[in-house]
Order: structure tokens, then sequence, then C-alpha cells
């Protein structure tokens, strides 16, 4: 069975920038690193890694918690760190 994506928001479907990097700059430029707990960082660079072309990811919560080795109340601290920064969208 085939699966379909969806973006979930358009409107914050990245551009890639003309000093290009895998990982958003803004992380460093904007210091949104620096708000971020080391599971939130770690959450974020597997859905970096994983993405595809339009930064969506297939892995599930279950599976991305197992995955980092982090429980359910850490998972879900993790993503919502990354929600409120506006890094991923849920």
């Amino acid at each position: 069975m085939k699966v379909f994506k969806r973006v979930l928001r358009p409107e914050r479907l990245r551009q890639v920038p003309e000093q290009f990097s895998w990982v958003d700059q803004a992380l460093v430029q904007q210091h949104l690193i620096d708000r971020l707990d080391a599971q939130a960082a770690l959450l974020y660079l597997f859905l970096v890694t994983v993405s595809d072309a339009q930064g969506l990811s297939y892995y599930g919560a279950a599976t991305l918690a197992l995955r980092l080795r982090l429980s359910d109340e850490q998972f879900a601290a993790a993503r919502q760190q990354l929600i409120d920064l506006e890094l991923i969208a849920y």
C-alpha cells in the first residue's frame, strides 16, 4: 500500500538558502539551539536526517521515541520544544 504524505503548513515550506547548510542555520544565527535541551536537539537532528525534500518524515512518535531511547513523556516534551520554536510543524 502506498503511503501518501502532505505538507502540513505549505507557507512554511523551507527554501534552500543561498548559503546552504544541511541543518537550518537559524539554529545558530537566531540562537534557537541555546533554547533546546539535548533531547529536543537529538529529535531535531534525527528528523532533519530522515526527512524528504519537503521536510516530511514517515516516522511515527512511538518509533521515534524508541529509536532515540526517550520515554513517551521525554519525547512529547522534546517535540513540543521544536513546535514552540517553529522548527517543526505537527
